[in-house]
């Protein structure tokens, strides 16, 4: 990049000004299917710059599209890349993985007891039927609650506190998922992927021919 200065006799002078260069662990590579959708959602289909090297080399996938960022051997350099695709279709998973994270995006970050919404780490998880009276770690039976909102119920069953979820806990399906993390998107998405994540979404007015 160049850059113009003025120095103290009027004069104009141009330096090159170098770019500060990404860390090697901010450019890890988003993983398509072969039907160019990601290869999961939840979680993100993202492999390390390490992992996607190798797959590079085994010859399973093909660059989309590359970081600026470069790595070399005494043999060669390449640009690291910023989305692959797989070059065989890989079967869609077909229920999703029960964990406090896919509890909370079911319950869209939403204490089950008082409404509010709540940052990951203000949230806990509640056993409806607590484990103490034969409830099971489910997700017919886990909810997402406010620290508060655990504390007040306790061991205690929803009749003898007064205290029902707002919604009854159910397993969600991958696609309703999928169709909740829409709304909630990562903070670490790099422009890139941009393209490969928001299948319903519509089109800016400039990308349309």
């Amino acid at each position: 990049m160049h850059a113009t200065h003025i120095i103290g006799n009027g004069s104009r002078t141009t330096v090159n000004v170098a770019l500060p260069t990404r860390a090697l662990e901010q450019c890890p590579a988003l993983i398509l299917n072969a039907d160019y959708r990601p290869l999961s959602y939840l979680p993100l289909s993202i492999w390390s710059w390490q992992e996607a090297v190798k797959a590079i080399f085994r010859g399973t996938v093909s660059v989309v599209y590359e970081y600026e960022r470069e790595i070399s051997s005494p043999s060669q350099r390449m640009k690291l890349p910023s989305v692959l695709v797989m070059k065989e279709y890989v079967p869609e998973k077909r229920t999703p993985t029960f964990s406090r994270f896919n509890v909370f995006l079911r319950d869209h970050w939403k204490c089950q007891y008082c409404g509010d919404k709540f940052r990951t780490q203000a949230l806990t998880f509640d056993h409806v039927i607590p484990r103490a009276k034969g409830g099971e770690t489910t997700w017919q039976n886990i909810v997402a609650a406010c620290q508060c909102c655990n504390a007040t119920k306790g061991s205690k069953l929803p009749s003898e506190c007064n205290m029902h979820p707002l919604h009854e806990p159910r397993q969600p399906s991958i696609h309703e998922l999928e169709a909740y993390a829409q709304k909630f998107p990562p903070n670490f998405l790099h422009k890139e992927w941009e393209d490969f994540l928001y299948w319903d979404s519509e089109l800016e007015d400039g990308y349309v021919h």
